[in-house]
């Protein structure tokens, strides 16, 4: 049987607002417990809420990049149920009339292929606080310090078939949120968070298959390997000829799987209406526009001007601007060398490469977008080879200066000189007897490949100095002498 699978994202972001949803308490992030939460946090009798107005500036402009409709009118309700994080007993969330509404967004793949997901809609709430189960003998601690903080929910529609398609949308959300400068989207620190909608059914069938809802996995990794294990999990169950639960799951990473954690709840279940201490929220035409106009240049606009200014692929531009970090280093470098495409292969290879190997994000590479720049330009004037060019990036990742003093306290230097290269080219033509005899036997088309044999003993010879481009253009004529 073949089967489908069906996944909707329910991805929770924390906004970069300096104070609270409903209460002025700082939001900062590593404050000791319990030393962030006011009056209003807590639910101390006769306090009420006051709500931020960044928050829905925030809101808007989130559903402004998302090609969504904008709640002009939007209200909030209290969201009941009964946990030792949630003070007041409720939660304050939006549910008939979000700020956000429909919309889509474009993914990329990596096959080359995209396509369309779409928003079912976005609603701004407040976070609970957080429970801790350690060091407490049995007990559980509650720091409040979270409660309160603003996030907005966003719900996608269950467009996408798999889990690296939910991966892709995953990020482009983070993407756009961080370009947006409404969240720093570090998940690490849970600034976002990924609910996962995952059901099955056979290839062709319309209906729906009945979903599980993974709960808060918080990093890319996470979401394609729960996805993936849950999906193989209901196949299986399927397939035995069983029938899967509707049910809430939390997704383990050390063991890879998942496991129940409670039957999923209905809106029913919570109880919701509308907030008696919060009156509508009305926005006029005349905000919603002012905010559409300060909108910066996002992640799609960015990826399509870097391939018309600097005749970028789809595929580099692509990756260069999915973090706003990353296409500001790619532009720096450049601009500074003036070589857009070693540029790109530079920050997509090598770069990439070293922050993934040390862990970092591009914000904290070990090579600033000057000193890689530095390190083109030497490549472009001939002062290194492409080779050389490795060995200076690494010593300037582990603080050994520019690349100028790199290549001077290590003598990396390329050897240009045309004597000194055709003594070279000479030593090993006559070392080589049997190689030279073998060349000049070689049909025409074969020559070419013979060539590396003598280039790789010169390169030796030079200690990988050599101009690569000269020892070829010297090696062919004086082998073709000998013809």
């Amino acid at each position: 049987m073949e089967w489908e699978i069906v996944i909707g994202l329910e991805i929770h972001v924390q906004l970069s607002t300096q104070s609270k949803l409903f209460s002025g308490a700082s939001i900062r992030f590593g404050a000791e417990p319990n030393t962030q939460a006011c009056a209003v946090d807590l639910a101390m009798p006769g306090t009420l809420p006051v709500p931020n107005e960044e928050a829905f500036r925030f809101a808007v402009m989130f559903g402004l990049a998302m090609n969504a409709e904008i709640g002009k009118h939007s209200v909030f309700e209290r969201k009941n149920y009964f946990y030792p994080d949630l003070p007041k007993g409720y939660q304050t969330t939006q549910l008939e009339q979000p700020i956000v509404g429909p919309g889509e967004v474009e993914i990329h793949l990596e096959d080359g292929s995209s396509k369309k997901v779409r928003l079912h809609h976005a609603h701004l709430e407040e976070d609970a606080g957080k429970s801790l189960h350690e060091d407490f003998h049995g007990m559980s601690g509650i720091d409040l310090n979270r409660a309160g903080t603003p996030l907005i929910e966003i719900v996608s529609e269950p467009d996408m078939r798999s889990a690296a398609e939910a991966v892709a949308y995953l990020k482009k959300i983070h993407s756009i949120v961080t370009y947006l400068g409404i969240s720093d989207g570090d998940m690490s620190q849970g600034s976002l968070r990924c609910d996962a909608n995952v059901s099955v059914r056979l290839k062709g069938e319309e209906k729906l298959g009945t979903r599980t809802e993974l709960k808060n996995i918080n990093s890319f990794r996470f979401v394609e390997r729960a996805i993936k294990v849950e999906a193989e999990r209901q196949i299986d169950i399927l397939e035995d000829g069983g029938t899967i639960t509707q049910e809430t799951r939390l997704y383990d990473a050390d063991k890879n799987e998942t496991r129940s954690m409670r039957s999923k709840e209905v809106a029913n279940d919570y109880r919701y209406f509308p907030c008696p201490d919060l009156l509508p929220v009305v926005l006029t035409d005349e905000y919603v526009e002012q905010l559409r106009s300060i909108l910066p240049e996002l992640p799609d606009a960015k990826a399509a001007r870097f391939q018309a200014e600097y005749q970028l692929s789809a595929y580099d531009a692509d990756q260069l601007t999915q973090e706003r970090a990353s296409a500001d280093y790619f532009e720096t470098v450049s601009k500074s060398c003036g070589e857009s495409k070693l540029a790109a292969n530079w920050i997509n290879g090598e770069l990439a490469a070293l922050l993934n190997r040390r862990e970092l994000t591009i914000s904290q590479s070990p090579v600033s977008a000057d000193q890689l720049a530095g390190l083109i330009s030497r490549i472009k004037d001939n002062t290194i080879s492409s080779k050389i060019a490795k060995q200076v990036f690494e010593a300037i990742a582990d603080g050994e200066g520019s690349a100028d003093e790199v290549i001077e306290k290590r003598g990396l230097k390329q050897v240009s000189d045309t004597g000194a290269i055709e003594k070279m080219v000479d030593e090993v033509i006559a070392a080589s007897d049997a190689q030279v005899e073998n060349y000049r036997k070689a049909d025409e088309s074969k020559r070419p490949k013979m060539m590396g044999y003598f280039v790789g003993q010169i390169m030796k010879a030079s200690k990988g100095q050599a101009n690569p481009q000269m020892i070829n253009k010297i090696l062919k004529q004086k082998l073709d002498a000998l013809l």
